[in-house]
């Protein structure tokens, strides 16, 4: 007996949408077991550039929200706050640790004109795509990618006037070193800024919600040492020698805009049939519960290296 003209088409995109699921399914695996700098660059392989959010961006932050924007524009948003609160402008020479696909980076010469922008990722395949946007923005002379380590840098010491880090730093084993790194190749007088998540202050969260967060932090490869609130993270980075450290939370212009603006998305098949399977799955799981962010702060931090620090070379 034969298949009705069409139906064959039907079930043959479904077998390949069930085997898309159950490969992703399968890559996701490693993360839930161990942890270290392998995981985090298999999270942003599994998302690439065809996962993210953006209509003509390929940003990966939760952005800055101040009323109708469109994710694009929140992200733009958050990359300046970042690049005002460092204090960028013509002329500096900006580390940039994670940078994605290169978007903020782009913006950040365009606006901005540092003399150079040096990005550093640890996710080859996004370094290779960030490297081609820049190439064809006419952008090489201004910015350089790296593939590296931002807890063991491959740059010298006192190098950069400015570094930034949007919405990575808590990926790193540990944010501390980071910090120390971050200390060593900053000119005296430089300015750290990050855009970065922490627990919300004497928030405690219920045992249905501590289990989300608990497979989420595993999912976003955020080591446990990293989770610590405000008072904490200020102590870490004067401990690594920064002095005038100042935090400031942005959590209401970012989580609850970020996700009414993601359920709407997910929520619409025509949008959301781009996504593969399995992440359109993560992403709704993660905007899915009204308290999903409850329990996080999101701040803005600065920090300067003293003008009168001497050298600290890595050992």
């Amino acid at each position: 007996m034969g298949v009705p003209e069409g139906h064959s088409d039907a079930g043959l995109e479904a077998a390949l949408s069930f085997a898309s699921t159950v490969s992703g399914a399968v890559r996701l695996v490693p993360l839930f077991i161990g942890r270290g700098y392998g995981r985090v660059t298999t999270v942003y392989d599994l998302i690439s550039s065809k996962n993210a959010l953006g209509d003509k961006s390929l940003f990966l932050n939760l952005g800055y929200w101040e009323g109708g924007e469109s994710y694009d524009e929140a992200c733009e948003k958050l990359a300046r706050v970042l690049a005002n609160a460092v204090q960028m402008s013509r002329g500096d020479r900006v580390l940039d640790c994670g940078f994605g696909f290169g978007d903020q980076d782009i913006f950040w010469a365009e606006t901005f004109s540092p003399d150079k922008i040096v990005g550093l990722n640890i996710t080859e395949s996004q370094v290779r795509r960030a490297r081609e946007r820049v190439r064809e923005r006419g952008l090489s002379d201004k910015i350089e990618l790296l593939n590296g380590s931002a807890t063991a840098m491959p740059l010298e010491d006192a190098a950069f006037d400015r570094v930034t880090a949007l919405e990575t730093a808590f990926h790193y084993h540990t944010r501390e070193t980071f910090f120390h790194e971050a200390f060593r190749v900053l000119k005296p007088g430089g300015v750290l800024a990050t855009a970065d998540i922490t627990p919300l202050e004497g928030r405690r969260r219920g045992i249905l919600s501590a289990l989300g967060w608990s497979l989420g932090r595993s999912f976003w490869q955020i080591p446990p040492e990293n989770f610590y609130e405000w008072p904490e993270y200020k102590k870490k980075l004067e401990a690594a020698g920064f002095v005038n450290v100042i935090g400031r939370s942005i959590r209401d212009r970012v989580y609850s805009p970020f996700v009414e603006f993601a359920r709407g998305r997910l929520s619409d098949p025509e949008y959301a049939a781009k996504f593969d399977p399995l992440f359109r799955w993560i992403w709704k799981a993660a905007v899915a519960g009204g308290d999903a962010y409850s329990h996080l702060d999101y701040l803005i931090v600065t920090a300067e290296k003293p003008i009168s620090a001497e050298p600290i070379t890595r050992a």
